[in-house]
């Protein structure tokens, strides 16, 4: 399959600038997902790449080769959408064959890519079949397997899941992950909202936000590791807990001071110009734990709690009406709206973040 290259890339709309300076390079066999809130440019890059879009600045390569001005057609590419885009009136024999035939392939080539791709979906119970025949996920199989038998450089998935239910996507990401180990040379670009899906799928995420990358990394790498508050807020869920405090002592650990709370000693390392700046101070929800220390982190009222049976997730109000922090136990724990606890975390799993939002680590 294909490497993708994309240097200095940007798309504008008249004056709207809707993405500047992309510079990412995909390597053959990857399996790449573009992460992002709404409206953050994932879609468009993806469409940029496919060449439903123009690219207004920069180069894009597939295989070293140019493909700023080259047809959708014949870039070498397949797209799969989040609607699945089926001929009604088709089997899914004929909609995965459809392709092929208006190329003009040999039928016995056809016939070939199609059991194989069916086969690989396990589709092959399906192949006579018409869409309204099939559940939602055996239709966004038949979706993919149009891709598949296009023998494509690179596949390209739009969001393909957002359409099934939560059952459905959980076993249609299953599948697409079976997908990607039976073809180990594909090249594939996703673009999903879902951070399960991009934990889960991804070789590496790239995570988008103002039309920018703000971080590209392998899944756990961008959890354990964020650049900045966006990439720290954004990887995880519930997102990242920040506690305001200031820098009290520096050197290769760094301690920190709160006006709610105790002075923390974090083993991350500071500079000299770092004493007394305000700081913040990140801890994942995930990462801390009941204590009934005097020291603890954090000592605040439950305001909220959700039992979920796997997890039981509480929700502590903040000081002065402002925002709380949340915390996710392990287990059951029997904790009752309006109960004062008290919360602790390894020292390893803490994250300070300067007042421009960087992570210590990375600046």
């Amino acid at each position: 399959m294909s490497s993708v290259s994309l240097k200095e890339v940007g798309k504008s709309y008249g004056r709207v600038e809707v993405l500047r300076g992309i510079n990412l390079e995909i390597e053959t066999g990857e399996l790449i997902v573009f992460v992002g809130p709404s409206g953050c440019g994932k879609s468009t890059l993806l469409r940029m790449i496919a060449g439903l879009e123009t690219i207004t600045a920069g180069d894009l390569s597939i295989d070293d080769e140019r493909m700023n001005d080259v047809p959708p057609a014949q870039r070498g590419i397949a797209m799969v959408f989040q609607t699945y885009a089926l001929y009604p009136h088709m089997s899914v024999r004929d909609n995965m064959a459809f392709g092929m035939k208006i190329a003009k392939k040999p039928k016995a080539e056809i016939e070939a890519a199609v059991s194989k791709a069916a086969r690989i979906l396990q589709l092959e119970p399906y192949l006579d079949r018409l869409p309204k025949a099939l559940s939602g996920g055996q239709r966004q199989r038949v979706a993919i397997g149009r891709a598949i038998v296009r023998d494509p450089k690179v596949f390209l998935f739009d969001e393909p899941l957002s359409n099934l239910d939560a059952a459905l996507r959980v076993a249609t990401r299953i599948e697409i992950a079976h997908l990607k180990e039976s073809m180990p040379d594909s090249t594939m670009i996703y673009v999903t909202h879902d951070q399960v899906e991009a934990m889960t799928l991804a070789d590496r995420i790239v995570v988008l936000n103002g039309g920018n990358i703000e971080q590209v990394g392998a899944p756990l790498e961008l959890y354990e590791n964020p650049r900045n508050v966006f990439v720290a807020q954004f990887i995880g869920s519930p997102a990242m807990n920040l506690l305001d405090a200031t820098v009290t002592a520096t050197g290769t650990q760094t301690t920190v001071g709160r006006a709610d709370g105790p002075a923390v000693v974090v083993p991350i390392a500071s500079q000299a110009s770092d004493q007394a700046r305000p700081v913040r101070l990140g801890v994942r929800p995930e990462d801390l734990v009941l204590t009934e220390a005097e020291d603890a982190l954090i000592e605040a009222e439950v305001d909220l709690v959700e039992a979920l049976g796997e997890t039981t997730v509480l929700y502590l109000k903040g000081a002065n009406g402002g925002a709380g922090t949340i915390a996710k136990l392990p287990g059951i724990h029997p904790v009752k709206k309006g109960t004062r606890v008290r919360l602790k975390a390894d020292p390893a799993k803490l994250h300070l973040f300067d007042e421009a939002g960087i992570s210590f680590r990375h600046r």
